[in-house]
């Protein structure tokens, strides 16, 4: 493979980012359906608190990957869904590497 100096490049710190972040790719894969609110987020997801769901959205915002919805009401009504450049990485490469898991996981060492 030809070097072209990528290692360093911000573009491929970006994107291997999105995985060194345990619940990145599982909040984007969760919005995968559609649009949710984050109490149906939560349940879709099982397992995460709310500091490390917090925490994931607004890593995900600010990569432009979801985009936040709010409605005035009574209480107040937020839901989140994958912007188009979110879609493209939850139907590419992370479905991709949902595939390798399902065929390789259990090979994996723990």
């Amino acid at each position: 493979m030809e070097d072209h100096g990528l290692l360093a490049d911000c573009r491929v710190r970006m994107a291997t980012d999105l995985f060194a972040h345990t619940w990145d790719p599982v909040v984007l894969f969760a919005l995968r359906p559609g649009r949710l609110r984050r109490r149906e987020l939560r349940a879709a997801i099982g397992g995460v608190s709310d500091k490390p769901l917090t925490e994931a959205l607004r890593r995900l915002l600010a990569h432009g990957l979801i985009e936040r919805r709010s409605y005035p009401a009574a209480p107040p009504r937020v839901e989140y869904e994958l912007t188009e450049l979110g879609r493209s990485l939850v139907d590419g490469p992370l479905a991709a590497l949902g595939r390798w898991t399902v065929e390789h996981g259990n090979k994996l060492r723990c």
